[in-house]
């Protein structure tokens, strides 16, 4: 239930579909003579919320700060596992087409090759199932075995766990699966601004020793806080990848399936 009141309820509150039902609503509503002068308002803070969300930096500075939280490790070495969240295969695509169409997050997998050739021993685990609400018939799990086999590393390493529809469920379900023992260390991949909420989760799904490896950053760093958009499209897809984040950080913390509302690394000691 948590998934499907998730993913309905988000696609009313995307910022780019508010904004532009903030527009139609207000246009409907200038229609009327009574509501004409409101209906305008509306209409133009729409617009404006579109301007402003999809050509300033508004986006930079809210995905920025995600980025930020976790920086990778100085060295890798000595780690039992890789595990590596799903959300970097199309399961639509890939079912339609019989081969692993990636998406925008496809440095999740990609750079989990990487990681396999110089940890020669560790366990590939990618965990993720369809995590869409419309029908697909291939699991991400699928999509990413098929890139595994392909990257050359060899089947005996690589496990998946195919049921998982989100973060949550990528941590409780890959717990259940692997049964990690104290002391074994874990890499854990995924794209940079998804990775506060993760290392929360994670954690409080009952893992230790695990270790944020961030990919798939979206800025280059504090240089882009004064950086635009060429293209509204552009600027409105990182502010809904970031407003959701965020949005996501609020309510795993409420429903108890977070240790913080932004988790962050232990303090060195």
């Amino acid at each position: 239930m948590f998934f499907y009141l998730a993913k309905i309820g988000y696609f009313f509150i995307q910022p780019s579909n508010f904004l532009i039902a903030l527009v139609l609503a207000g246009l409907i509503s200038s229609a009327w003579t009574r509501g004409r002068r409101t209906g305008r308002l509306v209409a133009w803070a729409g617009v404006l919320g579109l301007a402003v969300c999809g050509f300033s930096p508004a986006a930079n500075w809210l995905i920025l700060p995600l980025e930020e939280r976790f920086a990778r490790p100085a060295q890798v070495d000595g780690f039992d596992g890789i595990i590596v969240l799903g959300g970097a295969v199309d399961t639509v695509v890939t079912g339609g087409r019989g081969d692993t169409a990636l998406t925008t997050s496809g440095e999740r997998i990609t750079i989990a090759a990487r990681l396999a050739g110089q940890l020669p021993a560790a366990k590939v685990i990618h965990t993720g199932g369809k995590g869409v609400v419309i029908s697909s018939q291939s699991t991400e799990a699928e999509g990413a075995a098929r890139l595994f086999e392909d990257f050359g590393i060899p089947a005996h390493r690589v496990i998946l766990e195919d049921a998982s529809r989100n973060t949550w469920e990528n941590a409780v379900f890959t717990r259940e699966l692997i049964d990690p023992r104290p002391g074994q260390r874990w890499l854990l991949v995924t794209s940079a601004y998804h990775m506060p909420r993760s290392m929360g989760v994670f954690e409080k799904a009952g893992w230790t020793g695990v270790t944020a490896y961030p990919v798939d950053y979206r800025t280059r760093g504090k240089e882009d806080l004064s950086l635009g958009f060429s293209g509204a499209s552009k600027g409105l897809r990182r502010f809904d990848i970031a407003f959701r984040e965020w949005l996501g950080l609020i309510v795993y913390r409420a429903t108890g399936r977070s240790t913080a509302f932004f988790p962050a690394p232990p303090d060195p000691q």
